[in-house]
């Protein structure tokens, strides 16, 4: 995905970000890995309701959830649960900002 950098935040959480802002989040060092991510409005309650997904602490009003443990979806629904989180904070960058990222 273009312009997508990594950093650790809270001493162990590994952070996917698109022009500064986070769109996933990790604990690689968890056992089980969980992940967090952005969701569209009409997506997180149907997430959310999932077993194995919980709103995400202290970013559920911004529509975050939690999946408990990374081998439970499949490699597609987390291909699309990821591309739709990149899309959604990619969107709410400055347009400059946007077309810095599409052109590097």
């Amino acid at each position: 995905m273009p312009g997508v950098t990594e950093d650790i935040k809270w001493d162990n959480h590994l952070c996917f970000n698109i022009g500064g802002k986070m769109f996933l989040v990790t604990n690689p060092d968890q056992v089980p890995v969980s992940a967090s991510f952005k969701t569209a409005d009409d997506d997180f309650e149907t997430l959310s309701s999932r077993q194995g997904i919980i709103l995400a602490p202290y970013m559920a009003r911004n529509k975050w959830v939690l999946v408990e443990d990374i081998t439970t979806p499949t490699d597609a629904e987390w291909n699309q649960w990821v591309t739709a989180s990149y899309q959604l904070i990619f969107a709410k960058l400055t347009k400059k900002a946007q077309r810095e990222i599409l052109s590097s």
